[in-house]
């Protein structure tokens, strides 16, 4: 990556600081402070220049995770368009907790209410948040959970659902995806590094797969600029994972920053898709260490301001 990148990130890094603080001199002022959040009536926004920016539930996993308390956080960050992952949906529809083994909640899953996921959609949407994938990864389940999940997805108001990258998993999703009307979406870590490696091998196994592109994960292990992955299948790709890190021969290698510290081209990935109006979901995964005194909500805060920024 180029030194005018850098500096082009660091200038934006420093301006989401300022931006966050200002933010929360705002919130104070007004009487919302950083621990009860924006007022109920305020919901978020985080469409910015035609892209819809949004978070992976797992950036907080540090934290509390019920539905009430994503509602919070998506609040608290401007975040209107989430990536929910599929134990917080599963654990609020009833799914037991496992201890018994796993027999019961596949047999749990034969039979859910899909009524309480068309309860939780409602909830997030009456906040102004969207959920429109499910990472429920059900690749390893039996067809007829997988089946489920799908259904579940749909119920919530996803897209479809989300699975890690692999051959397994693109032939058995892809066809049961196919007959729900929905998307079978895979997410890859660093296999693209490996030699050979090729995106439309999985997304050929069926019409209704897709991509979810990690762009960091992407860059850490290429050390290649992934807009050129997202210009050749723009079509093929549901949404992108963003993040920032160093590429595979830099030191440390492969190594997940702050943004603005990192060497993912995220400004330029963010513009192209702006540019094209190309109708990907751009969802932010904090995966850095979080700071001393700061907490992943603040992060991911950052994180959507440095989108902003971009694309506005």
């Amino acid at each position: 990556m180029d030194q005018k990148h850098n500096n082009y990130s660091r200038r934006k890094f420093l301006g989401i600081t300022t931006a966050a603080a200002g933010l929360a001199m705002v919130s104070w002022k007004d009487g919302i402070t950083p621990a009860s959040g924006l007022q109920s009536s305020v919901k978020p926004d985080s469409k910015f220049g035609g892209v819809q920016v949004g978070a992976i539930t797992y950036s907080w996993r540090s934290m509390p995770v019920s539905p009430a308390d994503i509602i919070k956080y998506c609040k608290k960050t401007g975040i209107s368009s989430i990536e929910l992952m599929g134990d917080v949906a599963e654990k609020y529809a009833g799914i037991p907790d496992g201890k018994d083994g796993s027999e019961n909640r596949r047999k749990w899953r034969l039979s859910a209410p899909l009524e309480k996921y068309r309860e939780l959609s409602t909830m997030f949407n009456n906040a102004g948040i969207k959920i429109h994938i499910a990472k429920f990864s059900p690749a390893g389940w039996t067809e007829p959970e997988i089946d489920y999940s799908f259904k579940a997805a749909k119920a919530l108001g996803a897209v479809g659902v989300c699975n890690e990258i692999g051959d397994d998993a693109c032939k058995k999703m892809g066809p049961i995806a196919k007959s729900n009307g929905m998307l079978a979406i895979f997410h890859n870590h660093l296999q693209p590094g490996e030699p050979g490696w090729s995106f439309e091998k999985f997304l050929d196994y069926s019409p209704a797969n897709m991509l979810n592109f990690d762009v960091g994960h992407y860059y850490g292990a290429t050390g290649l600029h992934p807009n050129g992955i997202i210009e050749k299948l723009h079509s093929r790709i549901a949404s992108i994972h963003v993040k920032d890190k160093t590429g595979p021969k830099d030191d440390p290698a492969n190594t997940n920053m702050p943004w603005g510290s990192g060497k993912t081209p995220i400004s330029d990935i963010l513009l192209l898709i702006k540019k094209n109006k190309w109708p990907i979901n751009v969802d932010i995964e904090l995966e850095y260490p979080i700071p001393e005194g700061s907490d992943a909500v603040a992060e991911v805060r950052k994180c959507v301001e440095y989108c902003r920024n971009i694309l506005s």
